[in-house]
Parts: structure tokens; C-alpha cells; sequence
């Protein structure tokens, strides 16, 4: 067996090992061991202790190529014996003078088909030889399985409670694997007992707004025992749709379910996403909700980030020859530019993400909105020179957020441009402070005193023209980071707030050079050069 072992070692993967293994083992029970694979199989597990740490692997692999065994075998000819002596082998478990894991001990009732009467059957035999150990069988097994429930080793004691039909243990059991989060085995454990412990688990499930495991069970047994919970779930798993703003695939997820559309308004309301609440109206002529142009500018003021509130004083949408001009040198004349970029999601699993559709440059007082799709379309060389100018510029820090994953995105969908290939003078944002957790709209609040409505951000970015919303969304990604930037440079507030230190050294964090992943196989290659000059007090 080691010498097998051995032999499938190497670059191979643990499972095809396992496997390789399996059916050598599984050959030589179809030889027909003697005396019997049955009785073969119970003898080597009886001694496969004295392999010590290596016996829990082979115990699980001869039991494998057993299990696999019995599924093509008519019959081992010798299974009256290998019971007896599987039977003994479990008691030897039971009293300890056998070491072998919990798991095995199963595995061992499971494949021998032992059942409570075959226990009794050799335990009787025992007290024949004055061997009181096994009195009462029964009782002697629930105290075995007591001890793996105080052990808090559940999925064990469920296993054999169900293997022996033991129905003693009740709501209190339940309720101590569903707190310990043991849920598979406390699932397992109601099935067994019947509806009424099953209707326990979903008021469980209910009661602790695990909607989708109650679901899971209600939709096989329980629907007119629990007629809402179907309903309570869509509406949860619409919620955790709208909060990740996949607006999109929530309503697709409603199907048209008017009591679901109509909570998709309100976390449509909620969420402040009151142009969602138009669209989600007008398509499924629903009254009664307030327009968007009534409350939405009112809603923003109070809880986000305005562009007003920012400086920017304008937004350009570039889509032609002359406007990518005039952004060019507009941007060519900035120290300090935020960058951002959007694409439409893909929802689709597997597949390859959109295209990137848009790409914001923000200065102190404007933000340039470039259409890449069409502009790859028209103009490409003009694109791509006016973006290298500006991309690779030694004199103008770009400012990004996460900015590795646009890096990524930009050359997956125009590999073919120069432009994306190479940036100079990158400062990712997110790299200068130590907690990420809420993204940008997090560090914004932080910083800022208020965070971005990010409601839009899984929007269609490809439709064209972009709305109003939309369009003022992309502005603000870009234009917030050179208002962070400010703030870390100018004011200590920020470092004393989050870091604890008097000064952020943000000029550590500048990458000087950089060129794209896509352009080779090997690592990003960063190299540092001299400072910007980019002085605290001009920042």
C-alpha cells in the first residue's frame, strides 16, 4: 500500500492521487482477497491503527474502493462473517481500544449495513462470557452519541441517531446545532423527525432572517405551512440585489410579481434612486409613488455628495474629433487629474466583461466624460495619441481609486490602443489609507464629511445619451478624488482621523511608471524616479 502510495506522488493533484489509489484497491477486491473482500476489507481496517497518522487516510480510501465495491458486485460471498467481525470493530471504537476516528466508525455502520439488532446480536454473546459491558445496547449507543453532542461534533451524532432510528433527542437539540451554526446537520436531524421538527427548523430559520434556508426546506415539504416564506425570501434576496445596485437582474429576479415590483420601488425610494422609481412605474403603470423630479435633488442635497459641493463647475461629454482636442489640452495644462472609468455589467456567469464604455479625467473645475466607444470607432490613432499624452505624462499626477482593476478592464477591451499599455505618474487613493471598507463613498465620508450615491453604478452605461443622473454619477467618481487628494495634502484632519499619524506621506505611494499586465506574462514592472513636482501648498 505505501509502495502504491509512493508510486502516484508528484505534480499530480490530491483528488487523482485519492483516485489512483482507490482503484488500485478497488482491483484487488474484484481479485477476490481471501477470505472474502468483505472480510478482507474489515481485517485491514482492524489493523490500519498501527499506521498512526497515516491510518485516517488509508481507513477513508479502503472504505471508498469498498463502497464502490458493492455498487457493481453481486454479492462478496462472505458478508454474514465481515459483519460480525465490522460489528466487533465498532465496539472496539465505542470502548476505545480500537483508535479510529468518529468519521470511520460511521463510514463502518454505513458499508457493513450494520444494524442495532446485529449490535445486540454480538453483544449478546459477549454477556454470555460474564461481559456486562453491553446490558443494555440501546442505551449504551445514545450514550456514545451523548458524548459527540457534548463534543459539540453534530454532523457525527445526527449520523448515527438517524442510523440506529433513535428519535429521543428534540427542540433543545435542534435549536443548539442551529445556534452553533450547524445547519446541514440540523437540516438532516428534522428531516428524520418528521414535519413537525422540520416546521421547528423553518420558524427557526424565519425568526433568525435565514430566508433562503427556510425557503430551501419549505418549497419540498411545507408551502401550506408556511405560505409567506417564499415571499419573504424574493423580497431578501431583492434587497441584497438593490444594496449591491444590480438594479437590473432585482427586477429581473421579480419576474414581473407586482407585490415584488412594488418593493423594488421602495428600496428603489430607499436607496434614493427616485429616476429608478420613474422607470420602474411607467413600465409597470404603477400609482401612487412621488416622481423623481420632485424629491430626488432635495434627497441628494441631505445625504451625498454634490457636484456643486465639489467645485466642478462643468461637465463635458466628449464624442467627436474637435471636443477630445480641447480636453487635451485643457488636461495637458492640469497638475493633478482624477481618473474613473464605467462599463455595463455582465450578468451573466462565465462570460466576458463589457467593453469599457466611458472614461472621466477630472480637473479642478471641469470633468471630461470621453465616449471610448465611439471615439475607438471614429478616431482611434487620434484617441490613442491624445490619451498617451496625457496617460504617460511625467508632469501630471493622475489620481485613481482601486485603479488596478480600470488598468485591467482598459486593455482587455482596446489592446490594440498604445495608450493603455504604459501610465506614468499613477497615486491610487485606496493604497494611502489602511482601511478599504466602504470603497470611495466610504473614504469620501470619511474624509469629506459625506459620501457618493452609488445607486447608479450597475447602470447601462452603454445607452447613449446617457441620463443626467448618470452622467452627473461619473463626474462625481472622478471629481471626489482630487478633493480626497486635497485634503490629505493641505489638512492633518484626515491622517488624525483614520491613521492616527500627523501626516500621511502620500508621495510613497506615487507609482512613477507602470506598464500594463496584458503587455507581458510577467509581473507589473514598478520603478521609481525622481518626485513629482507636485508641492503640498500647489495641491
Amino acid at each position: 500500500m505505501l509502495c502504491s502510495w509512493n508510486n502516484v506522488t508528484g505534480n499530480l493533484k490530491a483528488t487523482k492521487k485519492f483516485r489512483a489509489l482507490q482503484q488500485e484497491v478497488h482491483q484487488v477486491l474484484c481479485n477476490s482477497p481471501q477470505p472474502g473482500p468483505a472480510t478482507f476489507v474489515a481485517y485491514c481496517l482492524y489493523i490500519l491503527p498501527i499506521f498512526g497518522s497515516y491510518c485516517e487516510g488509508f481507513s477513508h480510501l479502503i472504505v471508498s474502493a469498498f463502497h464502490r465495491f458493492l455498487k457493481t458486485a453481486a454479492t462478496t460471498g462472505d458478508s454474514l462473517e465481515a459483519k460480525i467481525i465490522a460489528v466487533r470493530l465498532f465496539l472496539d471504537i465505542v470502548e476505545g481500544s480500537i483508535d479510529h476516528d468518529e468519521r470511520i466508525a460511521v463510514k463502518i455502520l454505513e458499508v457493513f449495513d450494520i444494524k442495532l439488532t446485529d449490535i445486540e446480536k454480538v453483544a449478546s454473546q459477549s454477556k454470555a462470557k460474564n461481559d456486562r459491558r453491553f446490558h443494555n445496547v440501546k442505551a449504551f449507543l445514545e450514550q456514545y452519541i451523548f458524548g459527540f453532542i457534548e463534543s459539540e461534533s453534530y454532523m457525527t451524532a445526527v449520523n448515527l441517531l438517524e442510523h440506529f432510528s433513535i428519535r429521543q433527542s428534540g427542540e433543545s437539540f435542534l435549536v443548539k446545532m442551529i445556534e452553533k451554526k450547524q445547519f446541514r446537520a440540523a437540516e438532516k436531524w428534522a428531516t428524520f423527525m418528521g414535519k413537525p421538527m422540520l416546521s421547528m427548523l423553518v420558524q427557526e430559520y424565519v425568526d433568525r432572517n435565514k430566508l433562503k434556508n427556510a425557503y430551501l426546506i419549505v418549497k419540498n415539504n411545507l408551502q401550506q405551512e408556511f405560505p409567506d416564506v417564499h415571499h419573504k425570501y424574493k423580497e431578501s434576496a431583492l434587497k441584497k440585489l438593490a444594496e449591491k445596485a444590480c438594479w437590473d437582474v432585482a427586477e429581473a429576479k421579480a419576474n414581473g410579481d407586482r407585490q415584488l415590483v412594488d418593493y423594488l420601488v421602495y428600496l428603489a425610494m430607499e436607496a434614493g434612486y427616485l429616476e429608478k422609481v420613474d422607470e420602474l412605474c411607467n413600465r409597470y403603470s404603477l400609482e401612487g409613488f412621488p416622481k423623481a423630479q420632485e424629491h430626488e435633488a432635495i434627497f441628494l442635497q441631505h445625504c451625498f455628495l454634490n457636484l456643486n459641493e465639489l467645485g466642478v463647475e462643468d461637465i463635458i461629454w466628449v464624442d467627436e474629433l474637435n471636443g477630445l482636442g480641447k480636453a487635451t489640452c485643457h488636461i495637458e495644462g492640469s497638475k493633478v487629474v482624477g481618473l474613473d472609468c464605467e462599463w455595463k455589467p455582465n450578468y451573466v456567469k462565465g462570460s466576458k466583461p463589457n467593453k469599457v464604455s466611458i472614461m472621466q479625467i477630472a480637473s479642478d473645475k471641469k470633468v471630461f466624460i470621453l465616449d471610448l466607444i465611439k471615439l475607438y470607432n471614429d478616431v482611434p490613432d487620434v484617441l490613442d495619441n491624445c490619451l498617451t499624452h496625457i496617460l504617460r505624462s511625467p508632469r501630471i499626477l493622475k489620481l485613481g481609486y482601486n485603479f488596478h482593476c480600470d488598468v485591467k478592464q482598459l486593455a482587455q477591451s482596446y489592446g490594440d490602443l498604445e495608450c493603455f499599455k504604459c501610465y506614468n505618474m499613477l497615486l491610487d487613493i485606496q493604497n494611502i489609507f489602511e482601511d478599504p471598507r466602504g470603497g470611495l463613498s466610504g473614504l469620501a465620508e470619511k474624509i469629506l464629511g459625506a459620501g457618493l450615491n452609488k445607486t447608479r453604478r450597475n447602470s447601462n452605461w452603454e445607452q447613449r445619451p446617457l441620463s443626467q443622473n448618470q452622467l452627473e454619477y461619473a463626474a462625481l467618481d472622478a471629481a471626489v478624488l482630487i478633493q480626497i487628494f486635497y485634503r490629505v495634502c493641505d489638512h492633518s484632519h484626515a491622517a488624525d482621523a483614520l491613521d492616527g499619524h500627523n501626516k500621511i506621506e502620500w508621495k510613497s505611494y506615487i507609482v512613477s511608471h507602470m506598464d500594463n499586465p496584458r503587455k507581458s506574462r510577467k509581473e507589473s514592472r514598478l520603478r521609481k524616479e525622481p518626485e513629482p513636482e507636485v508641492k503640498d501648498n500647489e495641491a
